[in-house]
């Protein structure tokens, strides 16, 4: 009975769920990177901006001290904040990056920034440069 017990125990411990630094980030695919990228900066969300922005290295947000990461952040959000977004075409970049031209509208401004997606570990893919100069003058300043 007793080595039932732990047993029980020992199955217990192996089948918790992963804490949150050990979850996937990034994403399946190089448009869908892209997609929740552009989801997380509608919603506002850091967060989930910081698990889709990244290297291949992986995510932003396992890389970058968190005022940093914030900080660059806030300022990306502020500028891609969007009324609508299309995910255009995708294609072939060097060193097997992709890239997607994604359609970006706020009122009557339109920018069409080309992304850079880069594939990270466990096949991840992350948006690791979203074309800021192309998005200048879309840029929201505090009031």
């Amino acid at each position: 009975m007793k080595k039932l017990a732990i047993l029980a125990l020992i199955v217990a411990g192996c089948s918790r769920n992963p804490g949150p630094g050990s979850q996937l980030t990034g994403a399946a695919a190089p448009r869908l990177a892209a997609e929740q990228f552009m989801k997380a900066v509608a919603a506002q969300d850091l967060q989930a901006m910081s698990v889709v922005w990244g290297t291949e290295k992986g995510a932003a947000r396992d890389q970058l001290d968190r005022n940093e990461l914030d900080r660059r952040l806030i300022v990306i959000q502020s500028c891609y904040a969007h009324d609508r977004y299309t995910i255009g075409e995708e294609s072939p970049g060097p060193n097997g990056h992709r890239f997607i031209k994604v359609s970006i509208t706020r009122g009557r401004n339109s920018r069409t920034p080309n992304f850079e997606m880069v594939k990270g570990p466990s096949d991840r893919w992350y948006v690791q440069d979203a074309d800021f100069d192309a998005m200048q003058g879309m840029c929201r300043t505090s009031q």
